[in-house]
């Protein structure tokens, strides 16, 4: 805990300017049919796959639904009540002489769909993994996982359900609440050290990397989750700097009048707006709040291999576009320095709120891999001989079993054909020199005054190398002055 203590001593003093960042709950509960809402923003919508969950409906014989919170392409997210023990605490706490500390406390239930079983079923056992293990270590906490679990029986076929302790917001939606949407050096700093305490305990404890393979999806969630899983500011999600703020809120919700929702004419599910402005930031909390890493639908659990104990490598594609490492668009084989990799890029979201890499893609979304490594080049230089040998030789001897299919139907069945390598000579040479922009890695952080630049720079260059074998570990990095100034 001691890191955490860290981080958070830094924050204890910080002030945000607060402000309201959804609508309120409205007496009109009908949504014009025309008018997409939450869920069905996502990429392949399809209503069949989601449970029609509903408000007072009672999961599990003791989950009753008050509010949703949350959706996703996967799943939708509700606050619940637990009535079985809401009775229990209720009848402990009205006894003679009881003093007891409440038990309840509402939990967030995950609804994931139905059309991947497989990968549902997989993210569940994953953070079973991860709670089993060490719990005493500073970097436990920074993890959510689920508290239970169980299974509902849809319309077409089972969804599992995942109950956590609620998260206030994720953090790009927190970062808005602050002045010119953007944290302060020291609160970026201290969320950097608690992230990677939590990123040391997935790694050097339960051997599991968050940005993990594809192995168990169909064609359409492959990228679908490339898209919206992965280390990144929406699977970072803050705590609550009040305890009184979620009851608060969950009174508030029972109380209401009406949800504004629509029905889907083809399978009569009624959706519902999501409602997750839990109010205003108390100032005088913000020492409370820390960030917590989540989602772990992609995340790979690593074994090891041969007398030698090493570490196997992943070799499938990982990582949303932006956040994508050297080695896995090379096909070098990745491990537990991707996600540091991941996290080095997205320090640009917190510090700068903008990408470091920018134009991996082009007018229609499409991922352009050569742009990418040409931006790469710019920023680190020309990539080290011997990471193009090991891109070379994996090249010869990896075939994907099964192969990836896309949303497309395309079949890839190596990596060069799913990112259309090779992109450098036998000399090294890369083939598109005209894509290579100016710029400098230390031109990137114009937020920062010379001193702390210098600084930023020591530290980010131990996480962006080409070798993932020179990253720093979260460990490692957690010493760095640049986090303890």
């Amino acid at each position: 805990m001691h890191s955490i203590s860290r981080g958070l001593t830094r924050i204890s003093f910080l002030r945000a300017k607060p402000h309201q960042l959804s609508r309120s709950l409205s007496t009109t509960t009908s949504i014009p049919q025309h008018e997409p809402v939450d869920e069905e923003f996502s990429p392949g919508y399809n209503p069949k796959l989601y449970y029609p969950a509903q408000p007072g409906e009672i999961l599990a014989d003791h989950y009753r639904l008050l509010v949703k919170i949350g959706w996703g392409s996967g799943s939708t997210v509700w606050l619940a009540r637990d009535v079985a023990r809401h009775v229990l605490t209720f009848i402990r706490n009205c006894g003679h002489g009881s003093h007891s500390k409440p038990l309840f406390e509402p939990p967030a239930l995950k609804i994931l769909n139905n059309n991947n079983p497989k990968g549902a079923d997989h993210e569940r056992r994953i953070e079973e993994h991860i709670a089993e293990q060490t719990p005493s270590h500073r970097g436990r906490p920074v993890i959510r996982s689920y508290l239970e679990s169980f299974e509902l029986a849809g319309p077409i076929s089972k969804h599992i359900c995942l109950a956590y302790e609620p998260s206030r917001e994720p953090l790009w939606l927190y970062q808005r609440r602050f002045e010119g949407d953007r944290f302060t050096l020291p609160m970026v700093k201290a969320y950097i050290l608690i992230i990677l305490a939590g990123l040391d305990y997935l790694h050097s404890v339960c051997k599991v990397v968050h940005t993990g393979e594809y192995i168990h999806l169909a064609p359409m969630i492959i990228n679908l989750i490339q898209l919206l899983s992965d280390l990144k500011l929406d699977n970072i999600l803050i705590t609550f700097e009040y305890e009184n703020i979620l009851p608060r809120f969950v009174k508030e919700q029972e109380e209401a009048q009406s949800m504004q929702c629509k029905t889907d004419p083809e399978t009569v599910r009624v959706i519902y707006r999501c409602h997750n402005n839990f109010g205003p930031l108390d100032p005088s909390g913000l020492g409370n709040i820390y960030p917590q890493i989540t989602d772990f639908g992609a995340a790979t659990l690593l074994g090891t291999g041969g007398d030698d104990g090493a570490v196997q490598l992943g070799t499938r594609p990982i990582q949303p576009d932006y956040y994508r490492a050297p080695e896995v668009i090379l096909g070098c084989g990745w491990s537990y320095s991707a996600d540091i990799w991941n996290l080095g890029v997205m320090i640009w979201n917190i510090l700068e709120g903008t990408e470091l890499f920018t134009q991996v893609q082009d007018a229609e979304g499409t991922y352009l891999p050569e742009a990418h490594l040409a931006q790469m080049i710019a920023l680190l230089g020309p990539p080290p001989k011997k990471l193009l040998v090991m891109s070379e030789s994996m090249a010869q001897v990896d075939e994907w079993s099964p192969a990836i299919t896309d949303e497309r139907g395309k079949i890839f069945k190596n990596n060069r054909e799913y990112f259309g390598g090779p992109f450098f000579d036998e000399e090294g040479n890369f083939f598109y020199n005209d894509l290579i922009p100016a710029r400098k890695l230390e031109d990137a952080v114009p937020s920062l005054e010379a001193s702390d630049k210098e600084a930023f720079l020591s530290f980010i260059k131990q996480m962006l190398t080409w070798l993932p074998e020179e990253r720093k570990t979260a460990r490692e990095l957690m010493e760095h002055p640049f986090l303890n100034d």
